[in-house]
């Protein structure tokens, strides 16, 4: 009952320390927010400069390998011409003939 026959203003005074308090925490909490999103950024900024460096080295690994097949290959249709225009011809045809087969199938339905 003493407290509804305060003036608005006591009402006010009393309750101004509350919402001082109330505005400060929400600040903290917003600056903590704040800093945990730039470090969680930070990480994830760190983890993918890692990624792209292993990615880099996979890449170059990959580059390297396919290389040496080019080169195997090269090897191999200046050592064997005939043999390696034959094997050719055989995965072409065999390509056609699969190209073809699903032209048909894809008519069908």
């Amino acid at each position: 009952m003493n407290e509804r026959r305060q003036s608005p203003q006591a009402r006010a005074a009393w309750s101004r320390p509350t919402a001082d308090s109330a505005v400060d925490a929400g600040g903290r909490l917003l600056e903590s927010t704040r800093e945990f999103a730039a470090q969680a950024l930070e990480q994830a900024a760190e983890k993918m400069r890692g990624l792209r460096e292993g990615m880099s080295g996979t890449a170059e690994a990959a580059q390297r390998r396919m290389q040496r097949y080019a080169g195997a290959t090269s090897r191999y249709v200046a050592d064997q011409p005939v043999r390696a225009v034959l094997i050719a011809a055989g995965i072409g045809a065999v390509v056609a003939a699969v190209v073809l087969l699903s032209r048909r199938r894809g008519n069908r339905y």
